[in-house]
């Protein structure tokens, strides 16, 4: 049996040793771990949601899992700012895809809300590699089942329009209206940083305004120290359950070229992983990494920055399990 297939109870998952195994051979896994089929034992599952069809323009999300895994191979054990060593602290596993239907967009929804619920019933938290960011609705359906979370959402858009193409209310632009309409997302503990870009219309951003959404535009972001937005964000959602949402269009596409709506002038990979790192302590429920676009990508850096961003999630997390 290959080593990266583990079908048993045992001590915690760890990766493949690159001295034994080059990076580069292997089969891929999220951060080379074993993968697993089940969730039960397991406290952060890595998992893939391939599905783009709710893309509106440049397709090519639904390659972002297997790009990420391969780009994955390049993390090692230990967080070095944190010193977290998250393999030692936790069980971690690749649990594999969410099954999807690539031509029937509610068909997906309810695949994927089934996945993410059997990891919930497991107490096993998600990490989750996209994929579009429609992916998010059907986790937090998941996720939310027995009431409303929080959420610190990085973006460069809100994601909160209604509907595309005349009545089709499940786009990449709407998971985060649905979410709030199905009583899923507290917006009053919801928060969106680094919003830009040209408007469809004027009012793009009023259901989010109206709904209670703290939204950080770019312009603010520049003004202020990433701690400082961060530390606003941790005192808006509290204690409560809180969803992670990492969209790589929110960082600058000069860094991550391989994403299907990119918006200059956003953050860089390291004001993101400042960021993050500031989520250390919260009670996250999930976390998802969308929109990398392997066939826009140049030089797979933007599957690099994907995989260093559930990397960052996955010590957090892990790290907050020895608190």
């Amino acid at each position: 049996m290959p080593d990266s297939v583990q079908t048993h109870a045992a001590p915690n998952p760890q990766p493949q040793d690159a001295f034994r195994i080059p990076r580069f051979a292997g089969l891929p896994t999220f951060m080379r771990l074993p993968m697993v089929e089940s969730p039960v034992g397991i406290d952060i599952g890595l998992v893939g949601v391939p599905f783009d069809g709710g893309t509106t323009n440049r397709a090519g999300a639904r390659h972002g899992p297997r790009e990420m895994r391969n780009a994955s191979s390049l993390m090692r054990r230990v967080h070095h700012p944190s010193g977290v060593a998250p393999y030692d602290l936790a069980r971690i596993a690749d649990l594999g895809d969410s099954p999807v239907n690539p031509i029937d967009v509610l068909d997906s929804l309810r695949l994927i809300t089934g996945f993410f619920g059997t990891l919930k019933a497991a107490g096993t938290i998600p990490v989750t590699a996209g994929g579009d960011h429609l992916i998010s609705l059907p986790i937090l359906r998941a996720l939310a089942a027995d009431g409303p979370v929080g959420m610190i959402h990085f973006d460069s858009h809100s994601d909160t329009n209604d509907r595309y193409f005349g009545d089709n209310r499940y786009t990449h632009g709407t998971p985060f209206r649905r979410a709030v309409e199905e009583g899923l997302l507290d917006p009053k503990r919801v928060v969106q940083i680094g919003i830009r870009g040209s408007l469809g219309t004027a009012n793009d951003f009023d259901f989010a305004r109206a709904a209670g959404f703290r939204i950080v535009f770019i312009e603010e972001f520049a003004e202020r120290r990433p701690e400082e937005i961060m530390d606003e964000a941790r005192a808006i959602v509290g204690d409560g359950p809180v969803y992670i949402s990492f969209d790589v269009d929110g960082i600058d596409p000069s860094q991550t070229p391989g994403t299907g709506t990119p918006e200059i002038g956003g953050y860089t990979t390291a004001e993101a992983q400042r960021m993050v790192r500031k989520l250390a302590g919260l009670n996250i429920v999930g976390a998802d990494v969308v929109e990398v676009s392997p066939p826009f990508d140049i030089g797979n850096m933007t599957s690099l920055v994907g995989a260093t961003l559930m990397f960052e999630l996955m010590c957090v997390i892990a790290g907050n399990m020895k608190r």
